[in-house]
This record gives structure tokens, C-alpha cells and sequence, in this order.
């Protein structure tokens, strides 16, 4: 494994949006026991191929977390990530695959505990008006009160695997201009909301002591109903709405994760 020297970082950071949130640089991996949580972006709903095992929790093998172990067998991929997963579920359902043996950690989530689900669906149902009022407070909430329960959270995470490297991966902008059933106001809004997860997200990592990918510049170019889409579009399984697609997560997230192959 490459040694993470300050080049480095320096370059992964101007390559992938990184938030670099820790007073010393990440220490090399060589392999050893990887940890997967978070919540349906982390879980990989909308790139199909689900392990039937994880029931409602739909982890597919084509998510971020399998294809970069796939790609790094000296590590042993552990993944608990759940579709629906809020901080609360993490930190109750998710931390107990922890341990001092853990090396690496990844998490994606944040997302419902913004009501994301409720806001999208206020947006696609109901007026302009509605929709920016509804995506207003939840972007307040992103870049205040949810960026201390990430935080919160890290700092559990760190406790319980006290000797693993902590990468955290945001949400991307899902909409492209081109969404012709929403209108233009509709489709600022909800590409705000997307933005202000991503800030409170790398506000988080800062209080937390983590590393975070912000994904946005990744899928630049790439939203739902767009020409090149690695968003799912509103057409199709209704659970996979405005998820990434399959390319969306081997171009968008595993191609941003910053360790290469030993």
C-alpha cells in the first residue's frame, strides 16, 4: 500500500473534493478488516445485484464498499450498511460490527435524518412554494443541528475502532436542467438541499476527526434526466429514485475513494 504522504493528500483533495479532517496524515493500510455502514447511498440501492440475505436493507454487491474491496483483497470487507439507516440506527444497529481489529471505515449517511425521502416527494407532488420552504429548513438543519450528530457519531465511531482509517462519502446534486416534470425553481431547490448536505457533511468530518469525499464535482454533469445520467430518474423501482445508477457508484464513489491497490 502506498504510504499517504502530504503529495499526496494534497492531490486527492484537489482530485476528489476531500475534506481533510484530521491533525495527522492517514496511516498507511496494508490490509485487515474493513467496515462498510451508512444508508441506502452507502448500501448501493439503485445499482441492483442485492444480496437477498439483507432483506429490506437492500446491500448490493456492486456497492461502493465491494467494488474497492473486490479490488483490495487483503482486506475483509464487513458490511452493515441498511437502506432507510438514520444516525440513530447506525450508531444502534451498525457500531457493534466495530472492533479494535477494524482498520478501515466508510460510512454514508445523514440523508433521512433530513427527511430526504419526505422532501423529495413534497417537491415532485406539491407547489414551488412548498418546496422551497421545505427544502429551506431542511438545508438549515443540514448546516447546523446535523453537523454536530455527525460528529457525534464519528466520535463513537472512533471509540469503538480506535485503530481505523475514517472516510466519509456525501450525497451529489440529482438533478440535471433537463427534468422536464419539475420546474426550474424545483430543481434549484432540491440541488440546494443536495449542496447543503454536502457542506454539513464536510463540516461534520472537521468536529469529528474524519476524512470526507464530497461527490458533487464527481457527478458534475451526470444528475437524472440528463443525457449521461449515473442518477436513477423517477421512472423504474420507486425505491431507487434519485439514487445512483450503477455507473454512478463505480465512477461517482469508488472511483473517488482515495486508497489505490498495494
Amino acid at each position: 500500500m502506498r504510504k499517504f504522504t502530504s503529495a499526496v493528500v494534497s492531490a486527492v483533495v484537489a482530485f476528489a473534493g476531500l475534506t481533510l479532517a484530521t491533525a495527522t496524515p492517514a496511516q498507511a493500510l496494508s490490509g485487515g478488516e474493513y467496515v462498510a455502514l451508512g444508508d441506502s447511498y452507502a448500501s448501493g440501492v439503485g445499482a441492483g445485484s442485492y444480496d437477498p440475505a439483507s432483506g429490506d436493507c437492500k446491500r448490493s454487491t456492486l456497492n461502493y464498499a465491494h467494488q474497492w474491496a473486490a479490488k483490495h483483497p487483503k482486506f475483509t470487507l464487513k458490511d452493515v450498511s441498511c437502506s432507510g439507516a438514520t444516525i440513530a440506527d447506525v450508531r444502534n444497529n451498525q457500531l457493534s460490527a466495530l472492533s479494535s481489529n477494524t482498520k478501515l471505515v466508510t460510512l454514508t449517511v445523514g440523508g433521512n435524518d433530513a427527511q430526504f425521502t419526505s422532501v423529495v416527494k413534497g417537491c415532485l407532488q406539491e407547489s414551488d412554494s412548498y418546496c422551497r420552504t421545505a427544502t429551506s429548513w431542511m438545508s438549515y438543519y443540514a448546516k447546523n443541528q446535523l453537523v454536530d450528530e455527525l460528529a457525534s457519531l464519528y466520535r463513537d465511531i472512533h471509540a469503538k475502532a480506535p485503530n481505523a482509517v475514517v472516510w466519509t462519502f456525501g450525497y451529489p446534486q440529482a438533478l440535471s436542467t433537463s427534468c422536464s416534470y419539475l420546474s426550474s425553481a424545483k430543481i434549484g431547490y432540491m440541488n440546494g438541499f443536495a449542496d447543503a448536505l454536502a457542506e454539513g457533511a464536510g463540516a461534520a468530518a472537521v468536529k469529528g476527526a474524519v476524512y470526507n469525499i464530497d461527490v458533487r464535482s464527481a457527478f458534475k454533469g451526470h444528475g437524472a434526466c440528463g443525457s449521461d445520467p449515473w442518477i436513477n430518474d423517477i421512472t423504474g423501482d420507486i425505491t431507487e429514485v434519485y439514487h445512483p445508477n450503477l455507473t454512478g457508484y463505480t465512477q461517482g464513489y469508488a472511483a473517488a475513494f482515495p486508497y489505490v491497490a498495494p
